[in-house]
């Protein structure tokens, strides 16, 4: 059979192409050297004989939009025709069509942030779209690649790191954040050694987090008949990120904006410190919950927006302006550096579980890893990409947690934003980084509004769509505002939302999944004590930051609630 559709695709080959048997040995050519350096990959973690395999590449994207958002998990559009290319020598292996449905919980396909803003286009089959590929006239480049992989990576979590420094300490901190950048780079690059054997194996062009995992189960007798679960499990977790990163957002509008309103008329253009090196509270308002309510509103609509593209404008302006805000953060902490004599070395105990959850959460990242490297043009290249990228997100997360404790001391608060002082230069920031967490909102929404929305719009008739879609996105949009207006705290939101959900997509699930894809072959005693301390690090961290986080948010609302009934008894 393999034979015959050999022959099949070498005549259509030859009679779309005017100049085929140069095109077809170019063709041959750079495709064998694509297909040498996958292996280079896939055969370190086990795999025999690359002769025996077949290596089907993914489809290539357009390249002209940039992805503004911290992503989650990724589906691939629909296409209509999907082949597997590659044999060693004079052999090509057969094509697979794959149509992809709407993206469910249940589903083997899932949809991130990039499939709006980047979609791929339905056009040409698999062999014709491979070679276009290969000339270089679709898919992201290594320079938008590593763009993507940044901003994936960077969001409302770096704000929050100085404070993480400072529940860990001065020392124990930046050494723990590189500590737990190596481990999330190596658990991403398992990742994608484990998606590439496994779509090997399933003769799959690419395949989704939840889908790796179901297929690697399967790989395991006993776990065989379970190995759905593995993709829903999965599914759960992205669908909490997602969500608790939107109740971030919530909490980190309305604290930024509540502090500028207070501080208004007193905004000078005299950037001076002050003696907690924080804005001065000249005109209290009302409380932050308030605020979260007034910016209910404008996300609904914001939601509501039919296809992100058109939002596309819009975050490439949110993307600039929040890297202008980094730099002057960057700036004011640095110039402003005080003694650090005082500061402890090492943290307290009961504080590091408050440390690891928004250390993990920062690390955010892991759902965008396959999503960039299955849209790459030269997938070869994403390891450097990989490397390169996140070499960068660790140094950036280490220095401005550093820097940021080290400028700001015990007063450091959830957002280092809340740190800077009363002028009208830092207020700008405030406002200029919650324009782009604002936007960042509805991309980060689109994954769980995709997953959990068409199930239900199945079951309506085609005249109810439209509402049913606009009030379930309401739904949605209305649960995480609540989420946030029950914890307000953006310190402990983040903590929770990384020992929760981030702790198991970051840290449990790949050494796992390495353990059940190379099952067959047969993984080292080494390799498998070291997935295993991985996996038991990020339950342990799962476990205590999530009783620490909880901890806190009752203490706290104890007080408050304290506090609220002192001043009534005093009125």
């Amino acid at each position: 059979m393999i034979t015959s559709w050999s022959r099949d695709a070498e005549q259509s080959r030859s009679s779309c192409s005017s100049s085929s048997s140069s095109s077809s040995a170019k063709l041959s050519s750079i495709s064998g050297h694509v297909y040498e350096n996958h292996w280079s990959a896939v055969t370190a973690s086990g795999e025999s004989d690359p002769g025996e395999k077949t290596r089907p590449l993914r489809g290539a994207v357009d390249a002209g939009l940039s992805d503004p958002s911290a992503l989650g998990s990724v589906r691939l559009e629909e296409r209509d025709d999907r082949s597997v290319v590659h044999r060693t020598s004079d052999m090509m292996a057969s094509s697979d069509v794959d149509t992809r449905a709407e993206g469910t919980l249940f589903s083997d396909q899932n949809p991130s942030e990039m499939d709006a803003l980047c979609p791929s286009p339905p056009g040409p089959t698999r062999p014709q779209r491979h070679y276009e590929r290969i000339g270089g006239q679709t898919g992201t480049s290594f320079c938008q690649t590593l763009i993507h992989l940044l901003k994936g990576n960077i969001g409302t979590g770096l704000l929050g790191l100085p404070l993480a420094v400072k529940n860990a300490g001065l020392v124990l901190g930046p050494i723990s954040l590189l500590f737990m950048g190596v481990i999330a780079v190596h658990c991403m690059r398992l990742l994608v050694t484990c998606s590439h054997h496994l779509s090997i194996k399933v003769n799959r062009p690419s395949l989704t987090y939840g889908e790796a995992m179901q297929h690697g189960m399967e790989n395991v007798s006993w776990l065989r008949r379970h190995s759905h679960w593995g993709r829903r499990v999965v599914n759960v977790f992205l669908i909490i990120t997602q969500l608790g990163f939107c109740c971030v957002y919530f909490v980190f509008l309305s604290d930024n904006v509540k502090q500028v309103v207070e501080a208004a008329n007193a905004t000078t253009f005299n950037c001076y410190m002050n003696y907690t090196n924080q804005t001065e509270v000249v005109v209290p308002s009302f409380d932050s919950r308030l605020y979260m309510l007034c910016f209910l509103p404008a996300i609904i609509l914001l939601v509501f927006t039919p296809n992100l593209r058109y939002l596309a404008p819009l975050s490439l302006v949110a993307n600039l302006v929040m890297s202008a805000s980094l730099v002057l953060i960057y700036w004011y902490s640095i110039t402003n550096i005080t003694d650090p004599t005082d500061l402890p070395r090492v943290g307290r105990a009961k504080d590091y579980p408050l440390f690891f959850g928004t250390a993990i959460f920062a690390f955010e990242g892991i759902g965008v890893v396959l999503p960039l490297e299955n849209k790459m043009h030269r997938p070869q290249s994403f390891p450097l990409v990989l490397y390169v990228g996140m070499s960068i997100v660790t140094f950036l997360y280490i220095s401005l947690g550093t820097i940021g404790y080290l400028c700001f001391g015990e007063h450091v608060v959830g957002s280092i934003t809340l740190n800077l002082p009363n002028c009208w230069t830092y207020q700008a920031v405030k406002l200029l980084y919650c324009f782009g967490i604002f936007i960042t909102f509805a991309l980060q929404f689109y994954v769980p509004a995709e997953i959990l929305i068409p199930p239900v719009l199945a079951r309506v008739s085609q005249r109810w769509e439209m509402a049913v879609d606009l009030l379930l996105r309401t739904v949605l949009v209305i649960f995480t505002c609540a989420l946030a207006v029950l914890i307000p705290e953006l310190d402990l939101v983040i903590s929770l939302v990384g020992s929760v959900s981030s702790s198991f997509l970051a840290l449990i699930f790949p050494p796992l999944l390495q353990l059940v894809t190379f099952y067959p072959e047969g993984l080292s005693p080494m390799v498998t004590a070291k997935n295993t301390l991985i996996s038991l690090v990020g339950l342990i961290g799962f476990l205590t930051g999530t009783y620490a986080a909880l901890e806190q948010i009752i203490t706290r609302n104890s007080l408050k609630n304290d506090e609220t009934l002192s001043s009534y008894m005093v009125h």
